[in-house]
């Protein structure tokens, strides 16, 4: 944010005739929360609603229900055919012909039926560990959301300080051209100073209720009221270590559990292929009476029973190219493991470092920058109260400890978006449909990586939209 120019005073600085009576104000977290008019809202009821709310939730186990179904179909017997049967059927006097019934039954064998239920066992299992990353997801996108609420709550505070501080100074300004010690430039160049920071507070309040939507969303429940949050930017943020995230996502993600589920799907769809080429019996009895006369007397044959027994001869198709792209679609899993495991480290990566830089530069601004920022201000408070100080330079030195403290509540919230994000493995996107079952092969989605809304700029001094 440039400075803002504060009107040059003729004669001596230590002048206060024209000042109106100033108090010391400073920044701090939770101004909101302590005017707050009504109960706060807490990241607990946050989650106890998206739990509750969130459709992806009651998506996650709709598939795992119809995985299980699945399991319980491939796992039945075939149904046995029962039909009517009719050979040389004539009518007339002279009897003939045979009508009866059969029954057919397919038997499988070689103990297919089982290792079908495997294949999609090894699917009910994929679904069961997408539900569990949907959960992970959520709570992630929930706690992401929350405190980008609370981080745009204590932003509104600090822009609505500095419109105020703006204003105090064009109402100097303008007194101090009223006694011939500010000409109209100075004045004008304040009163512009007034209404852009008077624009950014507002547009920053227009900032909090499109996070509070988006959390409202996030939780299932968009007509959720606003309510001011309750929390604590400064306190308890992530403390990660880089070695140990990165090996922790590469090795724990449910991405990886993802990869290694569906391997184990395709071993299981490679052992039912290797079975088909082993020939199922077909069985086939039956009844029938036999019209034909026999002998010297008028007297048909009668009941007969009929029995047949029939097995397709592997010659030609031995299901070898099922069993060959099994082979591959195996190899192609054991390598998309290894896969998976270096996207994730690439992408973290990226995450860690938006992390680390966020973390640096909260831990400088706590540290170093803000002490020496508020001890100027009340030193230059102390020198106007001595009568050797201007009041435009107690405000100069007032907005520029809020522009400071706006840019730490800005690297603050990139501390904790982006260290959530890496504790919750990079799932961040709350309403992502769950994969359907028999579509788990892909564990990464590209809305998995957060990107930080806003990233600081140490060179410029005000945070980079």
């Amino acid at each position: 944010m440039p400075a803002m120019q504060m009107p040059v005073q003729q004669g001596e600085a230590h002048h206060h005739d024209d000042a109106e009576p100033f108090s010391v104000e400073l920044p701090r977290f939770g101004h909101a929360q302590m005017g707050a008019g009504q109960k706060l809202f807490t990241l607990e009821a946050a989650q106890q609603i998206a739990h509750a709310r969130n459709p992806t939730l009651r998506q996650a186990e709709a598939g795992i229900r119809a995985a299980k179904a699945r399991q319980q179909q491939a796992g039945l017997l075939p149904n046995p055919v029962v039909g009517y049967f009719g050979d040389e059927i004539r009518g007339g006097e002279t009897g003939g012909g045979k009508q009866g019934f059969f029954v057919e039954q397919r038997i499988v064998t070689a103990g297919k039926l089982a290792k079908s239920r495997d294949v999609f066992a090894k699917e009910a299992s994929l679904a069961e560990i997408e539900a569990e990353e949907q959960k992970i997801r959520v709570e992630t996108a929930v706690k992401m959301a929350f405190y980008r609420v609370l981080a745009a709550q204590e932003l509104a505070d600090v822009r609505a300080q500095l419109a105020k501080i703006a204003n105090q100074n064009a109402a100097t300004a303008k007194r101090l051209g009223n006694t011939g010690q500010a000409d109209e430039t100075e004045i004008l160049e304040a009163e512009v100073e007034a209404h852009r920071l008077g624009l950014a507070a507002r547009m920053q309040e227009n900032t909090l209720r499109e996070e509070w939507r988006s959390l409202a969303a996030a939780i299932g429940q968009p007509e959720l009221e606003r309510a001011t949050v309750e929390g604590n930017l400064e306190e308890g943020w992530p403390q990660l270590s880089d070695g140990e995230v990165l090996d922790a996502i590469s090795r724990n993600s449910p991405a990886v559990r993802i990869a290694d589920a569906s391997a184990a799907r395709n071993n299981a769809e490679l052992a039912r292929a290797k079975r088909e080429a082993i020939p199922d019996l077909r069985l086939r009895g039956g009844l029938l009476y036999n019209n034909e006369l026999i002998g010297t007397l008028p007297r048909a044959t009668g009941w007969e029973g009929t029995a047949e027994l029939g097995v397709e001869i592997p010659i030609f198709n031995r299901n070898q190219g099922n069993v060959t792209a099994a082979l591959a679609e195996n190899d192609r899993a054991e390598e998309e493991k290894r896969r998976i495991a270096l996207t994730l480290r690439e992408r973290a990566a990226n995450v860690l470092d938006q992390y680390s830089n966020a973390r640096l530069m909260a831990e400088q601004y706590r540290m170093e920058i803000l002490p020496r920022a508020r001890r100027a201000y009340m030193l230059m408070d102390q020198r106007h109260g001595e009568m050797l100080a201007s009041f435009p330079r107690v405000l100069d030195t007032q907005r520029r400890l809020f522009e400071l403290h706006a840019e730490y509540v800005v690297a603050l919230e990139n501390v904790w978006t982006n260290g959530i994000a890496l504790q919750g493995y990079l799932l961040t996107d709350g309403l992502e449909a769950p994969a359907r079952p028999g579509e788990m092969d892909r564990p990464i989605r590209e809305t998995n990586v957060p990107m930080p809304e806003r990233a600081m700029s140490p060179e410029l001094g005000s945070p980079r939209q």
